[in-house]
């Protein structure tokens, strides 16, 4: 009779047990006290809430490496050979997947099957699933259409004023977000919860080349159509969202600033360099800027990383990973550094089987700091 007692007793901890950990959206018990984790949005998920722990225990014990539709095609291959198999560049190279998978969602505000870049949305998605499944952080940057002119991101047209508030085009804008928050909400692992992710409008926008950008917006205006799309997406439902900021190369905190819509909207501090001046001022460029955006995440407690970066000279530097990107970000702790996507022979920002700086790329990958998916499933688990 004890035994049965006994018996009935453990299984209907475990039944509890197992209710506990589907409730609190993470797939196994951490001990983690979750109203303890302030993000941006208050009614955020508990799995956004572990990635956002997640991400700083990682940034304490190295850098994560990132590539932009790292597993949707690369040099000589596209995701339609075999679209439900992973497959990377980088692991071909290395022998492991990058911890962090950048995306882009680009056209889903025009409910196409593709966006911007060819990547089917279906794709995307499984593969997001299946990178989650393995302790993968997914980012997401959005290249929306302009709402004014229809044209690409990089039409200059003025348009935020349009889709604020009041504005003639902020119905269209709207039903965007819908769409765009339909995505979100897709994305569900195994167990149906909400797959948490990096989200990161709006880059860049102290270059001119966007037409959130630059001269072609006030800083007035950036910061109320990004409060607007945050409160937006919160509205249509979506709770699994880690908001990052990411200006390009700046030369202060006053730069930094200068668009920033407060911290009370943004999760993750960022920004994207690239060499366009060569190898040298990258070098210094990427310290600099990371020492800008530390000191101001250590103020504000948030986590921070190189968000977007690449080599613009495909093919001429067999030596660019340890002798140019690594003294840039060496010791900084940023918690990734996202390579941009490898596209076509002419136009690559990683490296990939028999590419120039293939060898030096190993050299790179096996420094301690620099951290891929098995590592960071390490650290995260």
């Amino acid at each position: 009779m004890k035994f049965t007692l006994d018996f009935k007793y453990f299984v209907s901890r475990l039944i509890i047990f197992s209710i506990l950990i589907q409730l609190m959206g993470c797939k196994s018990f951490s001990g983690v006290d979750f109203n303890a984790i302030d993000v941006s949005d208050a009614e955020a998920t508990n799995s956004a809430k572990m990635l956002y722990y997640n991400i700083h225990k990682i940034s304490e014990k190295g850098i994560a490496f990132g590539h932009e539709d790292a597993t949707a095609y690369g040099i000589g291959w596209k995701h339609t050979d075999d679209p439900s198999r992973l497959r990377s560049d980088i692991k071909e190279v290395t022998g492991s997947f990058p911890a962090v998978h950048g995306y882009d969602v680009g056209h889903i505000e025009l409910e196409r099957e593709h966006n911007l870049d060819t990547v089917s949305f279906n794709l995307m998605r499984d593969h997001i699933q299946q990178l989650h499944d393995k302790g993968a952080i997914i980012t997401i940057s959005w290249h929306l259409e302009n709402p004014v002119t229809d044209g690409s991101s990089w039409d200059k047209t003025p348009a935020a004023t349009s889709i604020l508030e009041g504005g003639e085009q902020r119905e269209k804008y709207e039903l965007w977000i819908k769409r765009l928050s339909l995505f979100f909400n897709s994305l569900k692992d195994d167990e149906g919860n909400v797959i948490p992710v990096v989200f990161r409008p709006y880059h860049e926008m102290n270059g001119s080349w966007f037409w959130w950008g630059g001269d072609n917006i006030s800083p007035e205006n950036y910061k109320q159509l990004w409060k607007e799309t945050f409160q937006l997406l919160r509205q249509n439902n979506v709770h699994s969202l880690l908001y990052a900021y990411s200006p390009n190369t700046v030369n202060s905190v006053e730069e930094f600033d200068k668009y920033y819509p407060g911290d009370e909207y943004v999760d993750i501090l960022g920004v994207d360099i690239y060499n366009h001046s060569g190898n040298e001022s990258f070098t210094r460029d990427v310290k600099s800027n990371l020492e800008i955006v530390g000191q101001k995440a250590l103020l504000a407690d948030k986590p921070f990383a190189l968000t977007e970066t690449g080599n613009n000279n495909f093919g001429e530097d067999p030596y660019w990973w340890t002798q140019t990107l690594y003294p840039g970000i060496k010791d900084s702790g940023a918690a990734w550094v996202l390579l941009w996507r490898n596209a076509r022979p002419s136009h690559y920002f990683a490296t990939y089987p028999g590419e120039i700086s293939e060898e030096d790329f190993k050299e790179f990958a096996e420094l301690e700091e620099i951290l891929f998916l098995d590592e960071v499933e390490e650290i995260t688990n």
